[in-house]
């Protein structure tokens, strides 16, 4: 590193030499030309012009005497063809002597000394020198090997050149599988000659793929940092401009920095702005981001040889990106960073609450109990809103309660209690949500109940009922993914059963579950009329330029199919629900009237009604 830092220095100093010389150059220049601008030179002396006069050589004179003072100058023209001038302390003593010598002098008027010149011309040149020295030692100043220099060089590559980097695998948490797979290439830039003497090749490309949040770009940090070596990040959105070829012009200039810090690591952020799959746009092979992606696939495996560099990209949408970036001998390795798992969530809430006073009732192993699902970037979110609300309170420590009130705050939206609210409308939003709660607490795969609210929210909800997923689960089953749908249905069910009348409030519900039945038949293959075949389109749906052209890969007495079973899930999981519903009619109504006198109900309250019930669905649930 420090070899490092003493080949900038030395960079620096050098060009800095070679800007200071052209700028010295230029006022020297600038100078000469001042200097034939506003004055005549003096070849001619008095001596030279009395012995020119003795011998007759002058044939004619023209004075020019200054208005001031009794200067002035004198233009002598000799027999040769020759023009000499002379200047004067006694203009007047001149003309004398020259009629002395029979010859008649002109007398004209000395020049004007030009203004614009003498005045306005040095001011305009410090200017100019001055712009132009401040805009090189800016360009020198800015580091990454010129990425910096946008006002100079348009093509340079804009990628940020770190030499100190603090971060190290110690600051992430919750990833341990995906640390352990990158201590390959730490160890590889720490040691490479232990890998080269056996004859392994590092790889050249280490691809993070993982939902926005997960830590891809706080791993890639980690990884320069524990190696000690140079690390160049960029976005990729960086390379792409409206003028063709200024992308691929960054690329090639970003590796041609990387080469001159070798062995480093070049981070390219977003990698699916600059690598999307070719041909999927509408401007065909001309598009400038697939000049761009063409000169990224050279770089980084073609005829050069970028020996010492190793490329890490982030994205989070692997779907989308072109074949060829995939490929081993490009991205090697392909990193999956998932969402953490509880251990995980414990070490990041640790992280993250390091900086924070928490009260005694604070219990981090609850909360990463009750955060399934949650990534890095949520639980960060999370912490940092409780502190914000105790800080609103006026506390210096964070409580139970704030980061109680921060999970409703993340996982649902403000709560909207100066809202006016009708009785009527109140009553129905009542047992709405009470129709979510009855499922969500009978049907065994799909709860507990966290709270169960009739307060709006700034989603646009009338009220809400949260889950507590009490475990972390790596794949769905069917009989999750029909008791999902129910709970999605409980809320239009009790507004039916109770008013005999149904509203809009469960739209997004509808949806919800159309979505998850859609996805069984087309996607899971979890349909016995349809079969176990994939019939899922979406993956291609954010190509437009493929899309205009795109063949179905289905039939359309298949779609009919499709449609028709996914009516008859949704059908059989109203009746089910319906069903466990109307035999806890009797809890409907106690945790309406609750939710009326309360507006809000959390676990223990809602629990508490079914204690002296006994009801169970089990029954009703065998057939799912």
């Amino acid at each position: 590193m420090d070899e490092v830092k003493s080949k900038l220095n030395n960079n620096n100093k050098r060009n800095f030499n070679v800007y200071f010389l052209v700028i010295l150059g230029l006022m020297f220049m600038a100078a000469w030309m001042f200097r034939g601008l506003t004055g005549q030179e003096t070849d001619y002396t008095r001596g030279e012009l009395t012995k020119d006069l003795g011998a007759g050589n002058v044939i004619e004179a023209i004075m020019q005497p200054n208005k001031e003072t009794p200067t002035g100058i004198v233009r002598v023209f000799l027999k040769s063809g020759e023009e000499k001038t002379l200047y004067v302390t006694d203009i007047q003593e001149m003309e004398e002597e020259l009629i002395a010598q029979g010859l008649d002098p002109q007398v004209r008027d000395i020049p004007r000394e030009n203004w614009f010149m003498t005045s306005i011309f040095p001011i305009l040149l410090v200017l100019v020198v001055g712009v132009f020295f401040f805009v090189m030692m800016n360009a020198q100043n800015s580091g990454g090997g010129g990425g910096s220099a946008k006002m100079m060089n348009f093509g340079k590559s804009r990628a940020r050149l770190t030499l100190d980097n603090k971060v190290t695998l110690k600051d992430v948490a919750g990833l341990q599988e995906e640390k352990e797979e990158l201590e390959e290439i730490i160890n590889f830039l720490k040691e490479p000659g232990k890998f080269t003497k056996v004859g392994a090749r590092i790889p050249k490309g280490v691809l993070l793929e993982g939902a926005p949040g997960t830590g891809k770009t706080l791993l890639a940090k980690a990884i320069a940092g524990e190696a000690s070596v140079p690390f160049f990040s960029i976005s990729g959105s960086d390379f792409v401009e409206m003028f063709v070829g200024v992308g691929a012009s960054r690329v090639r200039d970003l590796f041609a920095d990387a080469k001159k810090h070798s062995p480093c690591i070049v981070f390219i952020d977003e990698i699916d702005a600059v690598a999307r799959r070719r041909g999927t746009g509408m401007g065909g092979g001309h598009d400038e981001r697939e000049q761009t992606l063409n000169q990224l696939l050279v770089e980084m495996d073609g005829f050069g040889v970028n020996e010492g560099i190793i490329v890490l990209a982030a994205t989070n949408r692997v779907d989308i990106l072109d074949p060829a970036i995939l490929r081993p001998g490009r991205f090697d390795r392909k990193i999956t960073v998932s969402a953490p798992d509880v251990k995980g969530r414990r070490e990041i809430l640790g992280v993250h609450s390091k900086n924070k006073p928490l009260a005694e009732d604070v219990n981090l192993e609850q909360i990463a109990q009750t955060t399934a699902g949650f990534t890095g970037a949520d639980l960060e979110n999370l912490m940092n809103e409780a502190a914000i609300h105790a800080a609103m309170e006026n506390r210096a420590f964070v409580k139970q309660e704030d980061i109680r009130k921060s999970f409703i705050k993340v996982g649902i939206g403000t709560e909207k209690k100066s809202r006016i609210i009708s009785d009527k409308e109140k009553k129905i939003t009542a047992y709405h949500e009470a129709g979510h709660a009855i499922l969500f607490h009978v049907l065994p795969d799909v709860g507990p109940v966290y709270t169960v609210s009739i307060i709006p929210t700034g989603l646009g909800a009338a009220g809400y009922t949260m889950p507590l997923p009490e475990r972390d689960e790596m794949f769905m089953t069917k009989g999750k993914m029909l008791q999902e749908i129910m709970v999605s249905l409980g809320g239009r069910i009790a507004e039916e059963i109770i008013f005999d009348d149904i509203t809009t409030g469960a739209s997004s519900d509808i949806k919800k579950a159309t979505k998850v039945a859609r996805r069984m038949v087309t996607r899971y293959g979890m349909s016995d009329n349809i079969g176990v075949i994939n019939y899922d389109d979406d993956d291609d749906e954010v190509f437009i330029g493929r899309d205009l052209a795109h063949a179905k890969s289905h039939s359309e007495l298949i779609s009919g199919e499709i449609d028709k079973e996914v009516k008859e899930i949704i059908g059989s999981c109203y009746a089910k629900a319906k069903a466990i519903i109307a035999e806890h009619e009797e809890i409907l109504h106690k945790c309406a009237k609750l939710l009326l006198e309360k507006e809000k109900i959390a676990r223990e309250e809602f629990e508490s009604l079914f204690e002296n019930k006994g009801l169970t669905a089990e029954d009703l649930i065998k057939e799912i």
